[in-house]
Formats: C-alpha cells, structure tokens, sequence
C-alpha cells in the first residue's frame, strides 16, 4: 500500500513538472522505456529494490539506465533524487501511476479484451470503436487469449466488466 501511495505521489508531481514544462509524451515516452527495459531485466529491478545494495550502488545502476535510454534534464534529476531519498525500489509503480496520469489527462482509457482464441486485428478494430463509443474516450485494446471462457468476449475498462462469454452463460444455467 505505502508503494502506491509514494508511486503515486512522485508520479503526481513528475507529471506536473512535464505537463508545466510541455514535455507530458516526452517524460512518458522515457518512463515508458524505461519501464520496459526494468521488465526485461528483472535482475536490475531487483538490484534497485533490494535493501542490500547501498545508495551508491543503485545510482551508479540508475546512471547507466540514463545512459542506456539516453534520459536528459529533468528526468535524471528525478531518479537521482529517487535514489538519494531511497524511494528507487518504487519506480514501477510511479511508472505506472505517471501513464494513468497520461490517459486521463489524454483522454485515454486502457481496455483489456478476453477471447477464447486470437482476434482478428478488424475485429480488434471493431471492439475498440464499440468501447470508444460507449466510454467516450480513445481505447487502448490488449487483447487476452483465455481458452477457459470456451467463447464470446469478457471486456473490461477499469471497474467495468462485460461478460459475453458462454463459460458465464452455463454458469448461469447451472444455477438455475
């Protein structure tokens, strides 16, 4: 709970700087990227969440990500002093808490979209355009395969779920 809460925090006022310094896409692109490079290494998230490794060494880790993802100004700042107050092993979930911030104020919505096999990318399209139209805002689709569901759809955007799938429709049967 306290991660997300400092996530949150820091992202809050990161996104406040960009958004006054006009660079919310460039700051996101970076977190972005960097995020990305954290998941595909998870032994350097690790080294920078870990309680083992000094201060010291953690910032020579976050200097050679800047160098890897070629960060600048006010970026590097950010995670400087995130290691200097020790709040470094909370950089996924500022990242995460930064593109919530992004989509709202983008106007975007994420939805994830479950089938019993792979979609279509025209029936991608079209499922996208339905959400859109309900929400009202730009969808962003990550489409699931979940041979469970046997068929239909199970979409969600936030807390809203749309159950179409037959798994749902013989459970419905069943407590008849």
């Amino acid at each position: 709970m306290t991660g997300t809460v400092l996530g949150k925090r820091y992202a809050t006022a990161l996104f406040a700087v960009a958004k006054e310094d006009g660079k919310l896409e460039e700051f996101g692109a970076s977190l972005r990227a960097l995020g990305g490079l954290l998941e595909a290494n998870p032994e350097v998230e690790m080294a920078l969440v870990s309680p083992v490794y000094p201060a010291d060494i953690k910032q020579k880790i976050v200097d050679e990500l800047i160098k890897a993802l070629s960060i600048e100004g006010i970026l590097v700042n950010f995670l400087g002093l995130l290691v200097d107050r020790r709040r470094i092993q909370y950089l996924a979930s500022i990242i995460s808490s930064y593109e919530e911030l992004m989509d709202e104020e983008m106007g975007v919505v994420r939805a994830v979209v479950k089938t019993a096999v792979s979609m279509t990318p025209e029936l991608e399209a079209s499922i996208a355009k339905i959400m859109a139209d309900i929400s009202g805002k730009k969808v962003v689709l990550r489409s699931e395969v979940d041979p469970a569901i046997i068929g239909g759809v199970v979409a969600r955007i936030g807390d809203t779920v749309w159950d179409g799938s037959i798994r749902s429709q013989l459970r419905g049967f069943k407590n008849l």
